[in-house]
């Protein structure tokens, strides 16, 4: 189907590309920006009027919770939310059930999830066999079968020797390990040490809990010359560690969660398990710390950590809830919003979401918004304001620490290759 998208602000921070001009699609791609061939006959034309044309969201964070936890999430239902979230490219971890650390499954997923003709799904393969930290997976083959790096998703690999073995066997191909920085034995309390949590009674979780993992990796890494993404920092100690080690050329990169960018331990409030989250909700120093590391780019992209949870895993007293929230509706404007109030500006949030994380995909097409790319687009109103009410958001997840907050800027409309696949009224 040809699309013409008119009178929109196309935006696409991979070229610094920023003009009011028209954008013309063809056979699933960009076919011209800006100067359309008089030739070119649209089937459909959207008028973009006061929207932003911009590349689809790039989420590196997003827990579908398919195979065999359905009873939170279905693909269906999360795909929804993502096109809804303006996501038209999405990363899931390995910690489904099974596991995906065989090749048959993650094809499985892959089939399902291209059959629904949604978001674009890259999964994440497990590092080692179930998750376990005992015997590494068979990364080529995993790769083969559509997996664009390896981790151990929220299971912390206690074993060194094991983190070595994996890292090496990964430099060696140039495979990306994908790490959550947690020492298992500091990483079990449930909420952030502080004074919060000795008021509240709540076994803390200390910044060393994250430091500590990072000095392993960066040792590890400068060893083994592996190329290491950090998933969701929540300190500014370990903001300061990641800075150090890009000053001295690891070839590392990170991410945040729109929680930890957005919350602090305070909004715990009365034991409000919403608010129960890995990593768990921290100080407003850190909070301020990981603004400013986004900002200039220490932190190198922004995650929705979508985590879809059941009501009755979520109304528990605090310290018994399942740690979690929704967030793939929410991802694109609490960017806009980081942008606007941090001072990082327009760009900079949309390039956290877009481009940024896209480049960290193994050359992944994605994130860009060019002529020939994938017409992978959304189509953003940025005034549009809207409350975070949990019955009306797509995602089987109706959990989020947002709820009920006032948002601005929402998708009017989600292309991906070139068919839309979401459309707001």
């Amino acid at each position: 189907m040809n699309i013409l998208i008119t009178n929109g602000r196309v935006i696409d921070p991979a070229s610094g590309f920023d003009e009011k001009v028209p954008v013309a699609l063809a056979n699933g791609a960009v076919a011209a920006i800006g100067h359309i061939a008089s030739d070119f006959q649209p089937h459909r034309t959207i008028d973009a009027s006061g929207c932003l044309v911009l590349p689809g969201l790039v989420d590196l964070a997003a827990r579908l919770r398919e195979p065999g936890y359905e009873h939170e999430g279905m693909l269906e239902s999360e795909m929804a939310a993502a096109v809804a979230g303006g996501v038209t490219s999405l990363v899931c971890p390995p910690d489904t059930d099974p596991v995906l650390d065989e090749p048959g499954l993650v094809e499985m997923l892959k089939f399902r999830a291209e059959k629904l003709q949604r978001a674009r799904l890259f999964p994440q393969g497990a590092l080692t066999r179930g998750l376990q930290g005992e015997v590494l997976t068979e990364m080529a083959e995993l790769t083969e079968a559509g997996c664009i790096g390896f981790g151990q998703a929220e299971v912390p690999l206690t074993n060194t020797q094991v983190l070595q073995r994996a890292m090496q066997y990964a430099s060696t191909f140039g495979y990306t390990v994908w790490l959550r920085p947690q020492d298992r034995d500091l990483g079990k309390g449930v909420a952030a040490s502080g004074a919060l949590a000795t008021r509240l009674g709540l076994s803390g979780v200390p910044v060393a809990a994250e430091t500590i993992a990072l000095f392993t990796i960066f040792e590890l890494m400068k060893s083994t010359g592996a190329r290491v993404h950090l998933c969701r920092l929540s300190s500014a100690a370990g903001v300061q560690l990641v800075r150090d080690a890009k000053a001295a050329g690891l070839p590392a990169s990170c991410d945040v969660s729109i929680n930890s960018l957005h919350l602090a331990d305070t909004d715990i409030g009365y034991f409000d398990s919403r608010a129960r989250l890995s990593p768990p909700l921290r100080q407003q120093r850190d909070r301020d710390a990981l603004s400013a590391a986004l900002a200039d780019g220490t932190i190198d992209a922004l995650v929705s950590d979508h985590t879809p949870v059941e009501a009755d895993a979520k109304t528990l007293p605090f310290a018994e809830s399942e740690p979690g929230a929704t967030g793939l509706e929410l991802l694109l404007p609490l960017a806009l919003q980081w942008g606007e109030h941090s001072g990082a500006g327009l760009k900079r949030a949309i390039e956290v979401v877009t481009s940024a994380p896209a480049r960290l995909l193994g050359g992944a097409a994605a994130g860009a918004l060019a002529v020939g790319a994938p017409a992978d687009i959304a189509i953003v109103a940025p005034d549009d304001e809207w409350q975070v009410l949990p019955e009306a958001l797509r995602s089987q997840g109706k959990y989020t620490p947002f709820a009920g907050y006032a948002m601005r800027g929402r998708a009017r409309a989600t292309l991906v290759g070139g068919q839309l696949v979401h459309e707001t009224a």
